[in-house]
């Protein structure tokens, strides 16, 4: 029997409201915004299309080595982290349009280099099937 710790789960940013706080997850999300103050990174990747999802990723254990490049609006990052809280309301207009803000606790985080967002999008979904 392993003691080691528990393997990430990966998914897609939007498929994180399927997951449950404390669940450790492995995601995709381009930066849209970063607290100096709070040490929040906000986090979105609309897929599928009209997915309004916000993970503010708490990387207060990250900030020795978070570079500025780590944390610039449109870079797109990887992340490993606990889900901490998940808050989903419906758009009353239309019920159909779902929004979420997710809590994450970021354990490792790394830049998305030559990344082709596509591919990533269908090989999850493929394997999701």
């Amino acid at each position: 029997m392993s003691s080691g710790p528990l393997p990430s789960q990966r998914c897609l940013l939007s498929d994180l409201t399927t997951r449950h706080v404390g669940d450790k997850v492995r995601f995709l999300g381009c930066v849209t915004g970063y607290s100096t103050h709070s040490a929040i990174l906000t986090l979105q990747h609309e897929y599928p299309k009209g997915t309004k999802i916000n993970v503010n990723a708490d990387v207060a254990l990250l900030l020795q080595k978070l570079s500025a490049e780590q944390t610039d609006v449109g870079q797109w990052v990887h992340v490993i982290g606990y889900i901490t809280s998940i808050e989903q309301t419906l758009a009353k207009a239309t019920m159909e349009s779902q929004t979420a803000n997710i809590g994450v606790q970021v354990l490792v985080l790394w830049i998305a280099e030559d990344l082709d967002i596509t591919s990533y999008e269908h090989a999850l979904v493929s394997e999701a099937e």
